[in-house]
């Protein structure tokens, strides 16, 4: 149960790198170099939800792999306990 709540955990970090990813650029009009030139646009960044983005991926790669790696391990646990793979039991006499 831990490990799927990771992932969900995850999943949510994913979600919210992708907003603050898309609120940190904004289109900024530069002014024309010469005269006589056209103005163009270029994109800025907000710094502090850059770095906000940036945390939130690290938290979801650190989270996925964790919740991964528990389910295998969970996984490979069962397997190991499966009534096939016990010892038989030793006859009364």
């Amino acid at each position: 149960m831990r490990h799927l709540i990771q992932l969900i955990v995850a999943a949510l970090a994913v979600a919210g790198a992708v907003v603050t990813g898309l609120a940190a650029r904004s289109v900024v009009v530069v002014a024309p170099i010469a005269d006589g030139q056209p103005s163009t646009t270029s994109a800025a960044f907000d710094p502090p939800l850059m770095l906000l983005t940036w945390l939130l991926i690290t938290a979801a790669g650190v989270l996925a792999v964790l919740g991964v790696a528990g389910l295998v391990r969970a996984r490979r646990a069962r397997a190991v306990r499966t009534p096939a793979s016990d010892p038989p039991a030793p006859e009364p006499s």
